[in-house]
């Protein structure tokens, strides 16, 4: 079992080989569920493949991975070793099938961006806790383990992304996200925003080697792919030789960027002679005193139709993330904001509520003040659940002012509004807004918009 050392000579414990799975939680939002297939509105993760990537080879590992957003978790299935990297939104459920695991005999490691935040409530549900980046921790960890003399913690410091092995992409869901292709050039982030995990995490900001990149790019199948990286452009003099690396490939994709960024003709250029076709960018707030409130001041609201109207000329489609519930926004705040998403044509908006994720400046702000909703677990911090009382509203006006704006932003009026035939990715947004208008229609059915008791989950 998990505790034996392991055989090198009989290929693992007993004489078989050792299963691991490798597991993401189900955040149950932005995905579309049918009766026999669940396909995520989102890039595919590259934790579990990363990960399964660079678990070392002579441990002859059997590795399953399994995003439960989008696949049944195995829990029929014996494994010796199982790995559950968790975000907020999804902590209460990995605590839950880590319990499950542990029951089975399994040896359960948790890791994650939570696991990072809050490691002492992790490591209550582990045998092992695993805190910031992986790429040297994870393969120490699995030698541990075989060994027999697993730890109790492995903390990652600052990674050499030199080097990495390519995500064991041929074990991910192929059906089970729009994108299934994704790489990463860099980690972490330069910015303060108030609410972010990552800057609650002090992940600091890392580049991966270009060169590299480029060769993972080239070798991908097909000819569109995107990065999941959370400001990709944040470094430009980087962002500039990744494009020139990009652009003799002639592939199509799309990632993450602030409107700071946005905002240099120059990198756009680059961007889309590269390849890049769309973006994903986070304008927060159509209020100027709102984006002071949560650090984000380089971005300007005047300065949004420029910005929009730049990146269609160059092809790019874009779509947009709004949060409401910040802390100057009042109950005209949604129809604001609906309005300018219109009047901008923002291809596909993403709306959010606030949400004070732990470790981060929001969150001990909102703690002091006494404006964290009680009764609320994890599992109702994934951004579409309030779980704060608003400054200037009360939380029942934001969240059905949240409900009303996607209801509206998604009706054919507006979709047919802000979309046109003529603008490239025409059919990709779309397919993007009839998507999102499923998703809305599930939003509506939500029974549980606010928490019963401690036990209860959305």
């Amino acid at each position: 079992m998990a505790n034996e050392p392991y055989n090198k000579d009989t290929g693992g414990h007993s004489g078989r080989s050792c299963r691991m799975l490798i597991l993401l939680p189900d955040g149950k939002i932005h995905k579309l569920s049918l009766p026999f297939l669940s396909i995520s509105f989102r890039e595919a993760p590259l934790t579990a493949t990363l990960l399964a990537a660079l678990t070392p080879p002579e441990l002859q590992f059997d590795i399953t991975i399994c995003d439960a957003s989008v696949s049944r978790v195995p829990l029929d299935h014996p494994f010796d070793l199982v790995a559950i990297s968790i975000i907020t939104g999804t902590a209460i459920e990995g605590y839950r099938l880590a319990d499950l695991f542990r029951a089975k005999g399994a040896k359960v490691v948790i890791g994650g961006v939570h696991a990072t935040l809050m490691p002492e409530e992790a490591a209550a549900h582990a045998d092992a806790l695993m805190t910031g980046f992986g790429e040297t921790t994870w393969p120490k960890m699995c030698r541990d383990f075989c060994a027999g003399s697993l730890k109790p913690r492995y903390d990652g410091g600052s990674p050499d992304l030199a080097g990495l092995p390519w995500p064991r992409r041929d074990l991910q869901n192929r059906f089970g996200y729009m994108m299934p292709q994704t790489v990463f050039a860099t980690r972490g982030c330069r910015n303060s925003c108030d609410f972010c995990a990552v800057v609650g995490a002090k992940f600091g900001w890392h580049t991966r080697p270009v060169q590299e990149v480029a060769a993972e790019v080239a070798a991908l199948p097909g000819k569109r792919f995107a990065f999941n990286d959370v400001s990709l452009c944040e470094d430009k003099a980087y962002a500039f030789e990744l494009c020139k690396a990009l652009k003799p490939l002639k592939k199509k994709w799309g990632g993450l960027m602030t409107l700071r960024a946005a905002e240099d003709e120059a990198l756009l250029d680059a961007l889309a002679e590269a390849g890049c076709c769309y973006m994903l960018l986070g304008f927060e707030s159509a209020l100027s005193p709102s984006l002071t409130g949560i650090r984000k001041t380089f971005n300007t609201p005047a300065a949004y139709r420029k910005i929009v109207s730049s990146m269609h000329i160059r092809g790019m489609m874009i779509q947009g993330c709004f949060i409401f519930g910040l802390d100057h926004d009042t109950p005209d705040v949604f129809e604001k904001t609906v309005r300018m998403v219109d009047d901008l044509e923002i291809d596909i908006p993403r709306y959010a509520v606030y949400t004070p994720f732990p470790g981060t400046d929001c969150y001990r702000r909102l703690a002091e003040q006494g404006r964290l909703l009680p009764g609320c677990n994890w599992a109702w911090y994934d951004t579409q659940h309030v779980v704060i009382r608003p400054a200037k509203m009360s939380s029942e006006e934001l969240d059905a002012g949240f409900i009303r704006a996607w209801e509206e932003t998604f009706s054919i009026r507006s979709i047919l509004r802000r979309l046109s035939p003529k603008r490239d990715q025409f059919v990709v947004a779309l397919a993007g807004n009839l998507a999102y208008r499923l998703y809305r229609a599930r939003l509506k059915k939500d029974r549980h918009r606010f928490p019963l008791s401690k036990e209860d989950t959305p």
